[in-house]
């Protein structure tokens, strides 16, 4: 059976859900579909920093700044940045005065959640097909035998995005880094060493065209990524099923390091692997009636400019005032919406794929130590 809904936004992720939220504040009905069962079905991953550009702009506009204040990690704007044998090149503190505070990602996702209308959200919806119909209206079905009808579709569904494809044959590209993402919990009493070496803020580790890169989370657990340049089919060497021998796997490749360091992968208390995988720099697409795309779905890039989360949510804000400003008049909301996207998106892809460039480089310390060092640039 087919329901119809006027603006259908297919993925509840930060970007998706503040486009919903933004459309609520001006008084705009739309649903969201959301492949995950539950609001609680995973975690949401790790401490995000939220500029002053986009990302706060985004809950300026959703009526949520407040709230956001009320959630930031007091101290997470700290920075440390070592070398392979645990000598300290940068060391920044926190002193309040940033403009890119860091949240825990899921608590920002619950911000978004407990801001929008009972029945809004619509879980447990994976998508099988979208197909365009006349006048602009798409229909799209999910696993569970339901479908729709929307005369405005929003992708907001990530990386592997369902509904790109009407509008790009793009596909996200391996973009030569891997991560194997740890946690230690309970750092402060069952990892003293490993919670002093990372500190409060954002910890970065680079050497051998290598990485560890770290933060503290709000519940007192270290959240870890350990990225290297590898193939793209190195992780499927490793049985991750197998904790002690996963972690001789990455030990292996981290060989020579200090050890305070590898303790951050030796004491994990669990591993995921995962690709880091990009579209195309300036990824854009010609005008389809009735759909467009943000986030992932629309540039995704690697996590090394940090612009992710904070352009999706740019995104849903921007697509929503759009929305808002053009009432009756979707095809030109879309049109400013998106002459405005691509050129954002692309220098923060091109911004995103520099920085990896330069930290996973021979000299990436080097480089990454002088990036930070630097004074202002002359006028």
């Amino acid at each position: 059976m087919n329901t119809h809904h006027p603006i259908a936004i297919i993925g509840g992720g930060l970007g998706g859900l503040t486009a919903a939220r933004v459309l609520h504040v001006h008084g705009i009905e739309a649903v969201v579909f959301e492949l995950e069962p539950s609001r609680e079905a995973r975690t949401q991953g790790g401490m995000l920093d939220i500029h002053e550009e986009n990302g706060q702009k985004a809950l300026h506009a959703a009526d949520l700044h407040d709230g956001f204040l009320e959630i930031v990690h007091a101290g997470g704007q700290a920075l440390r940045l070592l070398g392979r044998d645990g000598t300290v090149h940068v060391s920044q503190e926190d002193d309040g005065t940033g403009g890119r505070p860091e949240v825990d990602r899921g608590d920002l996702r619950d911000l978004l959640l407990d801001s929008l209308p009972d029945g809004t959200v619509h879980w447990g919806k994976k998508v099988t097909g979208v197909r365009a119909l006349d006048g602009g209206r798409h229909e799209v079905t999910f696993a569970d035998g339901s479908a729709l009808t929307t005369d405005l579709l929003i992708g907001a569904d990530g990386a592997w995005s369902r509904v790109r494809p009407l509008l790009s044959g793009a596909k996200p590209a391996y973009t030569g880094i891997s991560f194997v993402e740890t946690d230690l919990l309970e750092a402060e009493s069952r990892h003293p060493r490993s919670a002093a070496v990372v500190g409060g803020g954002f910890f970065i580790c680079l050497g051998d065209e290598r990485g560890l890169l770290a933060h503290q989370e709000t519940d007192g657990s270290l959240h870890v990524y350990a990225a290297l340049r590898t193939d793209e089919g190195w992780l499927d060497t490793i049985d991750f099923s197998d904790l002690p021998t996963a972690k001789q796997a990455v030990l292996a490749r981290f060989e020579g390091w200090d050890e305070a360091l590898r303790d951050l992968i030796a004491d994990a208390d669990t591993m995921i692997p995962r690709r880091i995988h990009a579209l195309p720099v300036g990824h854009r697409w010609d005008r389809v009636p009735g759909v467009t795309l943000l986030g992932d779905a629309a540039h995704l890039m690697s996590p090394f400019a940090g612009e992710g989360a904070n352009l999706a949510m740019f995104d849903g804000a921007e697509l929503a005032l759009a929305i808002a400003a053009h009432p009756g008049d979707t095809e030109a909301a879309l049109t400013a919406y998106e002459e405005a996207l691509f050129p954002r998106s692309e220098a923060s892809a091109a911004d995103s794929a520099q920085s990896l460039d330069t930290m996973f480089s021979p000299q990436g310390l080097e480089k990454t130590t002088a990036f930070f060092t630097a004074g202002p640039a002359a006028s």
